[in-house]
């Protein structure tokens, strides 16, 4: 099963960067701003919510790891999305991987590039930058 990886260099510690990559409030500050909780699973939703990822936090190792499982989506569903924090010094490498992906479609490849711009602006939120986050209502979803 193919793997989407990526990593990226934080100013900042495990402790500042964990709370953005491990809570609903921390993934509107990079990732979208139509979420929603509800029954331990947090929801994004796109395109006036006709796509939803539900996504539930199976990993919460703070602050190290953090493992979500996506419950919905046609090619997301039963895929991983893993964060480890590697604290250095006063930096924070942040290794990224959505796996177990079916296959390598043109939407593996799309959300491949999607997930890189989202590395940039996690980065940009956890060191104070506002960039915002990839997805507003109504944007576009990958």
């Amino acid at each position: 099963m193919p793997d989407i990886q990526h990593a990226v260099q934080i100013e900042g510690t495990p402790e500042t960067v964990y709370p953005l990559v491990a809570t609903a409030k921390g993934f509107g500050q990079w990732w979208a701003t139509d979420i929603t909780e509800s029954q331990g699973a947090v929801e994004l939703g796109f395109f006036n919510r006709a796509t939803v990822y539900r996504l539930r936090l199976k990993v919460d190792r703070p602050p190290i790891d953090a493992n979500w499982v996506c419950e919905t989506g046609d090619e997301w569903n039963g895929t991983q999305i893993a964060f480890r924090l590697e604290g250095r010094v006063s930096r924070t490498l942040v290794r990224f991987t959505h796996g177990g992906w079916r296959s390598e479609t043109d939407y593996f490849t799309s959300c491949n590039t999607t997930w890189g711009e989202l590395m940039y602006r996690l980065k940009s939120a956890a060191e104070g930058k506002s960039r915002g986050p990839l997805f507003l209502a109504g944007d576009l979803a990958y």
